[in-house]
């Protein structure tokens, strides 16, 4: 059943207020691919954050002009899923390569990473690539790593100070 003409105003402004405007996006081919495993990919996307929209390509594509995902235009070709998210791009991705691992159909064309195209290649890459959470812990790490250094340095001082003047305490007893 075709779509009415609202329908269609009503798809591409969803398209325009999720997708066109996420940084990071891949597309997605799931030519092949069965229900439950689509359904199994969805809840992988949504627990790293994201979201997997299957699109209509001229409306996605009237959606997407003058975005950044507009650099993608040429990706749009036969059954097009979008998986996109706001947040993490390595979490996405990571599900992604997850999912493709498990399913051979799912194939992906290519992607946006912070605005900026990369290539279908690219994705293992950026699955490999450390989570934020991982990326905050090790930055506070590193940060930490100095203070603690200098406090125990500070704390060194008074202690050999104590130990010193312990030693001419037993020296002057003895003499």
């Amino acid at each position: 059943m075709p779509l009415t003409r609202q329908q269609k105003v009503d798809l591409i402004d969803s398209y325009k207020t999720g997708l066109a405007a996420a940084p990071h996006a891949f597309l997605v081919d799931y030519k092949g691919v069965s229900v439950p495993d689509v359904t199994e990919l969805r809840q992988k996307i949504r627990e790293a954050g994201g979201q997997y929209v299957v699109v209509k390509n001229t409306l996605a594509l009237l959606a997407i002009k003058d975005g950044p995902m507009d650099q993608l235009r040429d990706l749009f070709e036969g059954p097009v899923a979008v998986a996109f998210s706001e947040d993490d791009a390595v979490g996405l991705a990571k599900a992604l390569d997850e999912s493709a691992k498990d399913m051979p159909a799912i194939e992906v064309r290519g992607g946006l990473v912070n605005g900026q195209m990369v290539g279908a290649d690219q994705l293992k890459e950026i699955a490999s690539l450390p989570n934020r959470e991982e990326l905050i812990a090790k930055l506070l790490f590193l940060l930490q790593s100095p203070v603690t250094r200098l406090a125990r340095v500070l704390a060194a001082v008074p202690r050999e100070f104590v130990v010193v003047l312990d030693q001419i305490r037993q020296q002057k007893e003895q003499a």
